[in-house]
C-alpha cells in the first residue's frame, strides 16, 4: 500500500498509461475528442505548474541567503563557479567523445510522418508573475540586500514566504504532476514521436545517455570526495526527481520534487538544499550541455559532411556554458537560448538547425534528468564547503 501511494509510482502509472492511451486513440471519432481534452488538461496544469515556479524559487532562494548571513555572497559565487564548471566540463567531455565516435556511426534522419496533435479546446492562460530568470535575480538581489542591511521585518516576511510556499508545492504541484505527465506522454505517443522520432537517432542518444550516467557517477564522485561522505545516500533518493524530469522535460519544473528528494538526504546540509536546489535548477544544465555538444557535432556531420574544427568546438563549449548558466530551466531552455551561438560560431543555416531542435527534443526529458540529479552533487560539494570553511547551520523548517 505504502508503494502505491509513493510519488514514484504515480509518476510511472501516469507514464504508462499516457502512453497506452496515446497509442490507441484513432485520428477521427469520439475517442479523438478525448484526445482534445487531454491537450487542453495539459496545457491548464502546465501554466498552473509554470506559474507556481518563479514563487518556488522566490519562496527558497531569498530566505535561504536571508540565513545565510554574512557567507551568502561567498556561498552564491561558490554556487556559480562550481555549476559553470561542470557545465564546461561536460561540455569538453562531450566534444572529446564526439570526435572519438561520431566519424565511425552511419545515421540517418528521417523524421516524417507524424500525426497532427489537435488543438486544446480552450486556454486557460495564468501568466507566470515574472520570468523564471527574473525570479532568480530578485530572489538573489533581495536576499543578498536584506543581509546587508540587517533587515529584520523582510527576513520574517521571507521565511512566512517560505512556508507558504511549501504548502502550495504539497498540496498543489506535486499532486498535479502524475496527471501531467500522462498527458504529455498521451500526446507523444499519438503523434508518434515514440514509435517514429525515436529511431531516427537512437544510438546517438543511447551515447548521450552513457555520457550523462558517465558524468553523474563523476560529479557525486567528486561530491563525495570533496565532503567526506557518502554520494549514495543522496542519489539513492533521487529516483522520482529523475522520473518526473522524464515526464516534464523542465527543471523547472521539477524544483518541487527535487526539494522533496533532497531532504531526505541525511548527508546534504537543510539549509544548503534550500539555497542550492532552487539555484542550480536555473544556472546547473550539465546534461543539457552535454547533449547539446554531441548533437550539433552528429549534425555538422550529417549536412556538411565534416565535424567543425576543434578551436570552433572549444570556443562553442565556452560559451555555451556560460549561456546554460542563464538558460531558463524550461524544456529545450538550452537549445533556445544557445540558437545564437548555434548560428554564429558553428555557421548553421535554418536545416541545421531545424533538425539540431528536432534531435534535442528526442532526448530533452534524459537531458533535464541529468541537469536535476546533478544538482544533487552540487548540494552535496555546497555542504562540504560549509563544513571546511566552518559555516554555521542555520535553522529551516523543512518539512513538507
Amino acid at each position: 500500500m505504502k508503494l502505491v501511494k509513493s510519488l514514484p509510482f504515480k509518476l510511472l502509472v501516469g507514464v504508462v498509461l499516457g502512453m497506452i492511451l496515446g497509442l490507441v486513440i484513432p485520428e477521427n471519432g469520439i475517442l479523438h475528442s478525448l484526445l482534445q481534452v487531454i491537450v487542453t488538461v495539459k496545457y491548464i496544469l502546465n501554466q498552473l505548474i509554470s506559474f507556481c515556479v518563479p514563487l518556488i524559487i522566490i519562496g527558497f532562494i531569498a530566505p535561504s541567503i536571508v540565513k545565510l548571513g554574512s557567507n551568502a555572497s561567498r556561498m552564491l559565487g561558490v554556487a556559480l563557479v562550481i555549476a559553470y564548471a561542470s557545465s564546461l566540463g561536460a561540455a569538453l567531455f562531450s566534444m572529446a567523445a564526439g570526435y572519438a565516435i561520431i566519424p565511425g556511426l552511419n545515421i540517418v534522419s528521417q523524421v516524417d510522418g507524424l500525426k497532427e496533435v489537435p488543438e486544446a479546446i480552450f486556454q486557460l492562460d495564468i501568466p507566470a508573475i515574472m520570468p523564471v530568470m527574473s525570479a532568480l535575480v530578485f530572489s538573489v538581489l533581495v536576499g543578498l540586500a536584506a543581509t546587508w542591511t540587517g533587515a529584520r521585518t523582510i527576513s520574517a516576511v521571507l521565511q512566512e514566504f517560505q512556508e507558504i510556499v511549501l504548502k502550495i508545492v504539497t498540496k498543489v504541484v506535486i499532486p498535479i504532476l502524475p496527471i501531467f505527465i500522462a498527458c504529455t506522454f498521451c500526446t507523444l505517443a499519438y503523434e508518434g514521436t515514440i514509435t517514429k522520432q525515436l529511431p531516427v537517432f537512437l544510438i546517438v542518444v543511447i551515447i548521450v545517455m552513457i555520457g550523462h550516467y558517465i558524468w553523474l557517477a563523476l560529479l557525486y564522485g567528486l561530491g563525495g570526495a570533496y565532503s567526506k561522505t557518502n554520494p549514495l545516500e543522496v542519489v539513492k533518493h533521487y529516483g522520482p526527481a529523475y522520473i518526473t524530469a522524464v515526464g516534464t522535460m523542465s527543471s523547472a519544473a521539477t524544483l518541487s520534487v527535487a526539494l522533496e528528494c533532497a531532504r531526505k538526504s541525511k548527508t546534504l546540509r537543510p539549509d544548503m538544499v534550500s539555497f542550492g536546489i532552487p539555484l542550480f535548477a536555473n544556472i546547473h544544465l550539465c546534461g543539457s550541455v552535454l547533449t547539446e555538444v554531441f548533437f550539433v557535432m552528429t549534425v555538422s556531420k550529417i549536412l556538411y559532411g565534416q565535424l567543425p574544427s576543434l578551436m570552433t568546438m572549444v570556443l562553442f563549449c565556452v560559451l555555451l556554458g556560460i549561456f546554460a548558466v542563464g538558460a531558463p530551466g524550461v524544456p529545450g531552455g538550452t537549445v533556445m537560448a544557445s540558437l545564437g551561438l548555434i548560428m554564429s560560431v558553428l555557421n548553421f543555416d535554418g536545416t541545421g538547425t531545424g533538425l539540431m531542435l528536432t534531435i534535442f527534443a528526442l532526448q530533452d526529458s534524459f537531458g533535464t534528468a541529468c541537469n536535476v540529479t546533478g544538482d544533487g552533487a552540487m548540494t552535496l560539494m555546497l555542504t562540504g564547503y560549509a563544513k571546511k570553511h566552518n559555516i554555521a547551520e542555520t535553522n529551516l523548517d523543512f518539512t513538507m
